[in-house]
């Protein structure tokens, strides 16, 4: 006589049968569906499933505050019926009580996400991050918290935070403690909302990095000021022309024209090395940034300094980008080492965001209207209610950028042997 195979398909209206060793040893997959159950006619709740696969695990199921909760006690092979049977009469009287077995799992789950998963996943969502601001921020947690990563969100208390960040302070400087505790912060903040417990609130209940703030415990920042006097711009610009010397390299041409370019039109350091020529139109005599650090985009006039600059770029173009690196193959990077070639010729010490703030300094010396000033920059315009009705378009800023450009030329004349007319 054949043995009768088991599975949803045979039982009339799936009506439940006594679950033994035999019935689970015969019960088959059920053609076209991913999964099926055989219910147990002696424990209401207790159950067999079988995947499509052939897979079979013991479940034990019930209604809990009018959801159906499905939890798997394991696979068969690894229990037997009757320890799945006792598992299944513990969990039955945990729901019978209004317990929520899903709810605790994920509770446990979230409970247990470790530093390093949540820093993960927030990179993930964090999508639009600069790599350059994801080096960092993985710089930030591997180097100075590389022994928390192991450790549960949750075990990061404030006293750790305080503690750390003093340390980094001592150490490494109370700039690089705070940019670390920010980007922990940061990261916190989104585990906060992302992980939460079976009732959906945060298993992060607080972030232990808020109580430098309540300590009033972060270290006080200096914002640099430092800029290229007038009187440093004549010794400065030789400095950086002699870069273009027949002997130097052109990767050191190139790096000379940057430094002006910057100084010229006050861009950041990344706006100018990232420059594409198919952003800068040399008829309409402007560029267009897509992706500033503000994050608004804008279009900057060009004077006519910096079109002829341009144009002697054009000519030796060797990809895409205005400033390529030394190998032709990307844009320019941070060029220290001529940095400090021009340092040590002018005897003036620079960054490249000085070039930005000297242009900055220059504009505003020359009484150049805050609006049309930080539309030239891009800096985003205050709440001031007055800002709505300014339209600010890229010929009416020509005129401001036109005046700076000539201020700086009659302070360079010396240089360049061009006298300008007053």
């Amino acid at each position: 006589m054949t043995p009768k195979v088991y599975a949803v398909s045979t039982l009339p209206h799936n009506q439940p049968v006594a679950i033994t060793k035999r019935v689970v040893d015969l019960a088959t997959p059920v053609e076209g569906k991913r999964q099926a159950f055989i219910r147990d006619a002696r424990l209401p709740g207790f159950g067999l499933r079988i995947t499509d696969s052939g897979t079979k695990s013991f479940i034990v199921e019930k209604r809990v505050n009018g959801r159906v909760r499905r939890v798997t006690l394991g696979r068969y092979g690894v229990l037997t019926v009757e320890e799945a049977r006792r598992e299944a009469q513990k969990h039955l009287a945990k729901l019978a009580m209004g317990t929520d077995p899903i709810a605790e799992r994920r509770a446990a789950r979230a409970q247990a996400v470790k530093l390093s998963e949540a820093f993960d996943t927030f990179l993930k969502a964090r999508k639009n991050l600069r790599p350059k601001t994801r080096h960092g921020y993985a710089y930030h947690l591997n180097h100075y918290l590389g022994s928390w990563m192991r450790k549960p969100i949750t075990d990061i208390t404030t006293n750790m935070v305080s503690r750390r960040h003093r340390e980094i302070g001592a150490k490494n400087g109370k700039m690089q403690a705070n940019s670390v505790m920010r980007t922990l912060r940061a990261v916190l903040n989104f585990a906060k909302y992302e992980y939460l417990d079976g009732q959906g609130y945060p298993v992060l209940r607080g972030n232990p990095v808020d109580i430098l703030n309540h300590h009033r415990a972060w270290y006080r920042q200096e914002r640099r000021r430092t800029l290229i006097k007038r009187h440093q711009l004549p010794a400065w610009y030789a400095a950086v022309q002699a870069l273009k010397a027949p002997d130097k390299p052109t990767s050191a041409h190139v790096i000379a024209d940057f430094l002006v370019f910057v100084l010229f039109t006050g861009l950041r350091f990344n706006e100018a090395a990232r420059l594409r020529w198919a952003d800068v139109d040399l008829l309409d005599r402007s560029l267009f940034l897509a992706k500033p650090k503000n994050g608004e985009p804008f279009t900057l006039p060009l004077s006519d300094f910096v079109i002829d600059l341009l144009k002697e770029r054009e000519a030796l173009a060797v990809n895409g980008f205005v400033f390529p690196d030394r190998d032709g193959r990307g844009h320019l990077i941070e060029p220290k080492r001529q940095m400090a070639q021009v340092i040590e010729q002018s005897r003036v010490s620079f960054k490249v965001h000085d070039l930005r703030r000297t242009f900055i300094t220059v504009a505003e010396s020359l009484d150049i209207s805050p609006y049309a000033l930080k539309r030239l920059v891009n800096h985003k315009v205050s709440d001031d209610v007055t800002d709505g009705y300014i339209i600010s378009d890229v010929e009416r800023l020509r005129a401001p950028m036109q005046r700076v450009t000539d201020f700086l030329q009659q302070i360079i004349a010396p240089v360049t042997g061009k006298e300008l007319p007053q």
